[in-house]
C-alpha cells in the first residue's frame, strides 16, 4: 500500500502535465487549420506521445491498484476494531466471574490451611505454620481484600494465618445488590425535618390525598418538636427520658417529642410503589446543591433527587461566641451548643458527671435552661452560672423592672447570674475551664452551653440564586413565602414581610407551624398570602410563663397593667385546662370578636405595684400604636392581642384595652 502510494505521487505530475500538453497543442491546430480535428481519447490522459496508449493503460493500473490497495486496508482495519471491540466486551463480562472462583493462595504450600476457612466456624492456629507466601500470589489479588490488609501486602513473609484471612472473607466480595434508599424523583421535596418541614407535609396531604412528599433531613432522627427540649423534659422524674423522649405536661399528660410515631411514614423506596402516596423522611442526608432550572436537588454524597415542587425549612444552627471558638480544643470539647435532639441528651449527662455548667446568654432559650438546670442542682452538687451582657434575664425583651424580677426568679431556683458581663477570653487550665470577662472577673467551670442566638442556614443561596436579606438573615420571600418559581421557604430560614409590621424573620415553634402549613397549601396551588401574627411563649418551670406576639423589643416604650394572680394563673393550670402542652395548638381557641370587658376598677400604675408581677399584660408602641404584646401568665387569649395589631390603632387608655384579656378575673 505504502509503494503504490509513492509512486502514484511521482506519476501524478507527469501525467497532469501530458493531459495539459496534448489540449493547448489540440487548441492551436483547430485555430489555425479552422476546423476540428478527429478526437483521439487516448491522448488527453496520455503521458507519452499523442497518439500511443501504453502509458494510459499503465495509469489506469496505477489507479485500480490504490483503490483495491485502499479498500483491503478499510476492510483489515474495520476487521480489527471488531475483533478488539469484542475482545473487550468478553473482558467486561467476565469480570464478576473471575471474582468469585479466584482462590490463588490455595496454590501456597499451606493449601490445607487455605480450604478450611471455607467453613467459617474454623480458623487455622495462628502458630500452626509459618511458610512463606509467595510474593506473585499477593500481586496477582485483584480483590479488596489485599487492599484491608495493608501488613500482609507489604510484607511477602507471612504466616498461614495471614494466607487463611483472605479466604475466610472471600464468599463476602461479592456485595449483595444495594437496594434503593431514595426515590429519583419526588414530586413535594421537603428540605429539612423540623417542625416547619412536618406541619408543610401534613397541608400537602390535606389538600392533595395522594400526594407522595419526601422530606431530606441531616439529623437522624423522625421530625420532632424541639421546645420540650429546654422545657418539660428537664422535668421529667422518668430516668430513662434520655432513650424514650417522652415526657409529662404541666397538666400531667404524657407525650412523646415526636410529632408522628415511625408507622405514620412509608419508607423512602417505597414512596413511588404506595397506592396513594404518603410522607417519607430521609434521615441522615444533607442537600449541598439545588439546580432550580433543571429542578434537581444534590446530597452530600452525589446523589441527585429531582422534584416538581420544593420547600426550603433548613432552620438555622446556634450561633458560638468567637472567643471560644478560637479558644482551642479542649474548650471545644466542653462547649454545648444547644439545638437537638443529640445536645439534649449530651447535655444531660454533662449535668450529671460535672459539677458546675456555665451557661453564656440570657434570652430565652439560656433562661429555660438555667431554670431547668437549676431545679436539678437541687438534688446534687451541680453548680450553675448563668452570665449575660444585659441588666437582667431576657433583658433584650422584656422592660427593665420585669426583666429584673425573672432574674430574682432565675436566682430562687438556685442559680448564680452574673449580669452586664461581657466575655473576654476563654481557655482551659488546670482541668477546668475559665472565662475572663472584660471587667476583670474570672469564672471556672467544668462545662460551658452557649445559648446566645440562632444563624439561619442559607447555604443553598448561592447555588439556587436565591437573595438572602442581609438585615435579618434568612431567604427573602413574597407574600405567599415563595422565593422562586417551584421554591417555597418557610421557618425559622424565611425572611417575610407583615403587612402591619413591615420584614421580619421570627424563630419560633408557632410560626414554624403556621408558615409550614401556608407554604404547603400555596404548593398546592392555594396562592394565600401570609397574613398570621405568630406567636412564641417561654416558660421558666411550671409557675411562671408568658406569650408574646408582634414586635416585643425593650427598647420600645412599654405599658403593663397587672393584676394579683391566683392558682390557675400558672402554666401548669393553663395546660391542664387547654389538655396541650404546646401552646400554639391550643392558643386559637380563645375568640377576639366577644371581648368580655371587666367591671373591676382600673389598676394602679405599674410603678406602685413594685414585685407584685403575678399577672399582667405589657405592651409594646411604636408611634403611639401598639406593634407587640406580652401575656405574663395570661393564657389562651392570643386572639384578642392578634385583633389589637391587626387593626393597628391608637389607645387612648391601655387600661381599657387591657381589660379585653379579663386579667381582674379571679
Amino acid at each position: 500500500m505504502w509503494t503504490c502510494k509513492n509512486l502514484w505521487k511521482k506519476l501524478a505530475p507527469l501525467a497532469r502535465s501530458s493531459s495539459t500538453l496534448c489540449r493547448q497543442n489540440a487548441r492551436g491546430v483547430v485555430l489555425n487549420n479552422e476546423r476540428r480535428l478527429p478526437l483521439v481519447p487516448q491522448a488527453h490522459m496520455s503521458s507519452g506521445t499523442p497518439g500511443s496508449g501504453g502509458d494510459n493503460n499503465l495509469y489506469y493500473l496505477l489507479v485500480g491498484a490504490t483503490c483495491v490497495g485502499g479498500g483491503f486496508y478499510a476492510y483489515r482495519t474495520i476487521k480489527g476494531d471488531k475483533e478488539r471491540y469484542q475482545e473487550r466486551i468478553n473482558e467486561i463480562a467476565s469480570r464478576p466471574n473471575k471474582v468469585v472462583p479466584e482462590q490463588p493462595i490455595t496454590e501456597a504450600p499451606g493449601e490445607q490451611a487455605a480450604e478450611t476457612p471455607q467453613e467459617p466456624s474454623v480458623e487455622p492456629s495462628p502458630i500452626e505454620d509459618t511458610e512463606e507466601l509467595p510474593a506473585p500470589v499477593v500481586e496477582s489479588e485483584p480483590t479488596p481484600v489485599a487492599e484491608s490488609l495493608p501488613a500482609e501486602t507489604a510484607e511477602p513473609q507471612t504466616t498461614t494465618e495471614s494466607a487463611a484471612e483472605p479466604a475466610t472473607v472471600a464468599p463476602a466480595e461479592v456485595p449483595a445488590p444495594t437496594p434503593v434508599e431514595f426515590p429519583s424523583h419526588a414530586p413535594y421535596l421537603l428540605i429539612g425535618g423540623g417542625t416547619a418541614s412536618f406541619a408543610a407535609a401534613r397541608s400537602i396531604r390535606a389538600r392533595d390525598p395522594g400526594a407522595r412528599v419526601l422530606i431530606i433531613t441531616d439529623e437522624p432522627d423522625l421530625p420532632y418538636m424541639r421546645p420540650p427540649l429546654s422545657k418539660e423534659l428537664w422535668f421529667s422524674d422518668d430516668p430513662s427520658v434520655v432513650d424514650t423522649l417522652r415526657f409529662k405536661q404541666w397538666n400531667g399528660k404524657e407525650r412523646s417529642i415526636y410529632f408522628q410515631p415511625p408507622s405514620f411514614y412509608v419508607s423512602p423506596q417505597d414512596l413511588e410503589k404506595v397506592e396513594n402516596g404518603g410522607v417519607a423522611v430521609l434521615t441522615g442526608k444533607k442537600v449541598v446543591h439545588m439546580d432550580v432550572r433543571g429542578n434537581k436537588v444534590t446530597l452530600s454524597d452525589n446523589t441527585e433527587i429531582s422534584y416538581d415542587k420544593c420547600l426550603i425549612a433548613t432552620g438555622g444552627v446556634p450561633r458560638n461566641l468567637q472567643v471560644i471558638e478560637r479558644a482551642g480544643e479542649e474548650v471545644t470539647k466542653r462547649t454545648t451548643l444547644f439545638r437537638k435532639v443529640e445536645d439534649f441528651k449530651a447535655l444531660d449527662k454533662v449535668s450529671r458527671d460535672t459539677k458546675s455548667i456555665t451557661i453564656i446568654g440570657g434570652g430565652f432559650l439560656g433562661s429555660e435552661l438555667a431554670c431547668a438546670l437549676g431545679r436539678r442542682s437541687a438534688d446534687s452538687d451541680l453548680e450553675v452560672i448563668q452570665m449575660f451582657p444585659e441588666k437582667g434575664n431576657m433583658g433584650k425583651v422584656l422592660p427593665e423592672y420585669l426583666s429584673n424580677w425573672t432574674t430574682a426568679k432565675v436566682k430562687s431556683e438556685g442559680v448564680t447570674v452574673i449580669t452586664e458581663a461581657l466575655v473576654k477570653a476563654v481557655s482551659y487550665k488546670d482541668g477546668k475551664v475559665e472565662i475572663k470577662l472584660k471587667d476583670g472577673r474570672v469564672v471556672k467551670t467544668d462545662h460551658v452551653v452557649a445559648a446566645v442566638g440562632l444563624e439561619p442556614s442559607v447555604e443553598l443561596a448561592k447555588s439556587a440564586g436565591l437573595e438572602v436579606d442581609s438585615d435579618f438573615g434568612g431567604f427573602r420571600v413574597n407574600a405567599e413565602l415563595q422565593a422562586r418559581s417551584n421554591i417555597w421557604v418557610a421557618g425559622d430560614a424565611a425572611c417575610f414581610y407583615d403587612i402591619r409590621l413591615g420584614r421580619r424573620r421570627v424563630e419560633h415553634h408557632d410560626h414554624a407551624v403556621v408558615s409550614g402549613r401556608l407554604a404547603g397549601e400555596n404548593m398546592t396551588g392555594a396562592n394565600k398570602p401570609y397574613w398570621h401574627q405568630s406567636m412564641f411563649w417561654s416558660d421558666l418551670g411550671p409557675d411562671v410563663g408568658y406569650e408574646a406576639i408582634g414586635i416585643v423589643d425593650s427598647s420600645l416604650p412599654t405599658v403593663g397593667v397587672f393584676a394579683k394572680a391566683t392558682a390557675k394563673d400558672t402554666p401548669k393550670a393553663a395546660t391542664e385546662k387547654s389538655g396541650t402542652g404546646i401552646r400554639s395548638e391550643s392558643e386559637t381557641e380563645g375568640t377576639a370578636s366577644s371581648p368580655v370587658a371587666s367591671s373591676t376598677p382600673e389598676p394602679p400604675p405599674v410603678p406602685e405595684q413594685k414585685d407584685n408581677y403575678g399577672k399582667g399584660v405589657i405592651f409594646y408602641l411604636r408611634d403611639k400604636v401598639v406593634v407587640g404584646i406580652i401575656l405574663w401568665n395570661v393564657f389562651n387569649r392570643m386572639p384578642v392581642a392578634r385583633k389589637i395589631i391587626k387593626d393597628g390603632e391608637e389607645h387612648a387608655d391601655l387600661n381599657e384595652v387591657a381589660k379585653l384579656f379579663n386579667i381582674h378575673e379571679d
